[in-house]
């Protein structure tokens, strides 16, 4: 008898698993702890503002914005940024987690399912939150380190977009997961491999685009926001929009 592979769900952070960007939370608690100016904490508020108005993710300044964050660890020991980031965590990221999103990561876990974190944050900001949440594990972008401390460069891709994809699929070979029996949730339509690269997709507080795509492929819906009741009564309707709109379906390979 075959053995039954295993199953994880993996969710993205920012605006998913917490309101708002992580990353501007590291930049904010390290500037308030002094590793840098009024002039480089506004490079981490006008990203943030940007990400928060528009909902949406923009590459190249989330490049800007990830080089910053690790440029300005550069030259300090990982143990003090994981300290620091203990710090960091209670202060700002746990008042702004979203309980609907961690009652849904522990429903996996309650079921034997593993629950991976993949974001484009710092991978050890990101270890630290799914350690604090009791997750299974996650992945981020990788600062790199030499001697123990970091060097303000980053180590390979950022993890953002196609590269999510890839990091899961060589995750779940090294664990042996099925993909098409598991579960992936995102906000944004910038995480559509990720959530193609499953068979249960899911989309949390989504952006227009990822709202669309939802409906048309009838994936499940989680809305966690305040003040969302218009896509409740009208969502029906958009739905049914949603459905004619072929363009948004990807193409049969021939």
């Amino acid at each position: 008898m075959a053995l039954t592979q295993k199953r994880a769900a993996f969710f993205d952070v920012d605006n998913t698993l917490i309101h708002g960007s992580s990353l501007y939370f590291l930049g904010r608690g390290m500037y308030q702890r002094g590793f840098f100016t009024k002039a480089d904490i506004s490079r981490f508020v006008l990203a943030n503002l940007r990400f928060r108005l528009t909902g949406k993710e923009n590459k190249e300044e989330i490049i800007k914005f990830q080089n910053a964050a690790t440029d300005f660890i550069g030259g300090h020991g990982v143990a003090e940024i994981e300290a620091i980031g203990q710090e960091i965590y209670d202060e700002f990221v746990s008042p702004a987690l979203w309980q609907g999103t961690i009652d849904i990561a522990g429903s996996h876990l309650a079921n034997g399912e593993e629950v991976w974190l993949v974001t484009a944050a710092p991978e050890d900001m990101a270890i630290l939150i799914a350690n604090r949440l009791g997750f299974t594990g996650a992945l981020g972008s990788k600062a790199t380190i030499k001697d123990g401390k970091y060097t303000g460069t980053l180590e390979g891709n950022l993890l953002h977009g196609a590269e999510k994809a890839v990091a899961i699929k060589k995750l779940a070979e090294e664990r042996d997961f099925d993909l098409s029996q598991c579960y992936s949730y995102s906000d944004s339509h910038n995480d559509l491999p990720l959530l193609r690269a499953v068979g249960k997709p899911n989309a949390i507080n989504p952006d227009a685009i990822l709202q669309l795509r939802a409906m048309s492929e009838g994936w499940p819906i989680h809305e966690f926001r305040r003040g969302r009741k218009f896509s409740q009564i009208f969502g029906p309707l958009v739905s049914r929009l949603a459905a004619g709109l072929t363009w948004l379906r990807p193409r049969k390979s021939r």
